[in-house]
């Protein structure tokens, strides 16, 4: 394992010339030129998670939707428009792959849980959310998913933002990469509770149709031309948490072992997966306003899940105190890339070049920095609403990703 020293002569040797010095302020724009293209199966050395800070103009027109006074053509128009604009902007900075920053969601997984044939929106008050930081708690009941007929795919979720991003995104430079939220999920908040037991008794048939569904979801976006999906997976990063294993018992559940039970479903989904199809997932701890929900290092899922599960890449949050150690990356298996996020989209100081640096030197003792990446913590906006930063600190942060990873790997 390489230690400090020999992180700083590599990036003394392969660095590029940065266009802003580490300590720039957040609020600087993000002027760094596009890279060539990255080479190589995704996760890349400087990547990203997906969900960008909604555009003011693209919340108004949210808002006047809702509000009958314009039309959800015109509404598809100004998504577009801030889409293009997004593109450019991840483009410009650098990274090798590119979203459509989440634009069109109000929410990061219940967008695309609610269009899954079975599934009904409920709002009512059996499952409560609370999120917190170090200022503030936020609890609330949202509407939640419940399981009310077979599980079905009856249109591919998401197939029109896809085509549109994949027509926007320049190919030469950067790869379209789609974000969905992870099975898990349609389980992790009500688990037995929220599947009638008259539609599934037996909840192995439950996992067997929802994985069905989602092998059908995966076949079908590759035929639209994605080769870069990531499974977004707070419930693995969230049972490392003992209040979440016991909210888990609470519902019923299996606090000891249901993240084995997530990792052998999500699997059968991507069973037979064509072998140019790179599948990542990121596991954070809940992103919302710049609050999350559960605290604890990796420690109690890592051996199963760097093991087991059958993606190429891993995007893990360590941004501060609460995401533990990086001594679960002893257990990440040859072949597999783990992406470290290490800058935070909770708050808007941009971090030094020089600490992140130190911070991959330390997560090299445990595995080989090869199979290192780099990127934030989570999204910057996992809901419509958007996290405590502004658009420069945004773009600020993707480009000193981008630079750090030059400067320690040689390329992306």
């Amino acid at each position: 394992m390489p230690d400090a020293q020999s992180i700083e002569q590599q990036s003394a040797a392969t660095a590029a010339p940065a266009t802003a010095p580490a300590t720039a302020p957040a609020t600087a724009p993000a002027t760094a030129p596009a890279t060539a293209p990255a080479t190589g199966r995704p996760p890349f050395r400087a990547d990203h998670v997906g969900s960008l800070l909604r555009p003011p103009d693209l919340l108004r027109a949210r808002d006047a939707t809702a509000a009958g006074q314009i039309s959800g053509e015109q509404l598809r128009a100004a998504e577009d428009t801030a889409i293009r604009e997004v593109v450019r902007r991840q483009q410009e900075v650098g990274l090798a792959s590119a979203t459509d920053g989440e634009l069109r969601r109000e929410s990061w997984h219940m967008d695309f849980i609610y269009q899954l044939g079975g599934v009904k929106k409920v709002q009512d008050d059996t499952i409560r959310v609370a999120f917190h930081n170090k200022q503030k708690e936020y609890e609330w009941a949202p509407p939640s998913a419940h399981v009310v007929a077979p599980l079905t795919l009856e249109h591919t979720i998401f197939g029109d933002a896809f085509t549109f991003l994949a027509d926007t995104v320049n190919a030469a430079a950067a790869v379209p990469k789609l974000t969905i939220p992870s099975l898990s999920m349609v389980h992790y908040r009500g688990g037995r509770s929220a599947i009638d037991e008259s539609v599934y008794p037996d909840l192995g048939q439950f996992w067997a149709d929802l994985a069905a569904a989602y092998a059908e979801e995966v076949r079908r976006l590759y035929d639209l031309g994605c080769r870069y999906l990531q499974l977004d997976d707070t419930s693995l990063a969230y049972v490392n948490d003992p209040a979440q294993r016991q909210h888990i018992a609470e519902i019923g559940g299996d606090p000891e072992h249901q993240h084995e039970q997530y990792i052998a479903n999500i699997n059968r989904a991507l069973a037979g997966r064509p072998p140019d199809l790179a599948v990542t997932t990121h596991m954070c701890r809940g992103n919302n306003q710049s609050m999350w929900a559960a605290e604890g290092g990796y420690d109690f899922v890592a051996e199963a899940l760097f093991n087991e599960l059958e993606v190429d890449g891993f995007f893990c949050e360590w941004d501060d105190e609460r995401s533990g150690g990086f001594e679960p990356l002893r257990f990440v298996p040859k072949g597999k890339r783990v992406v470290l996020g290490l800058v935070t989209t909770k708050r808007g100081e941009l971090e030094s070049k020089d600490e992140l640096k130190r911070r991959i030197d330390a997560a090299a003792r445990f595995t080989d920095l090869d199979q290192l990446c780099l990127s934030p913590q989570c999204g910057f906006s996992s809901t419509k609403e958007g996290n405590d930063i502004t658009p420069d600190q945004q773009w600020a942060k993707l480009a000193l990703i981008v630079e750090t990873a030059q400067e320690v790997w040689g390329s992306l």
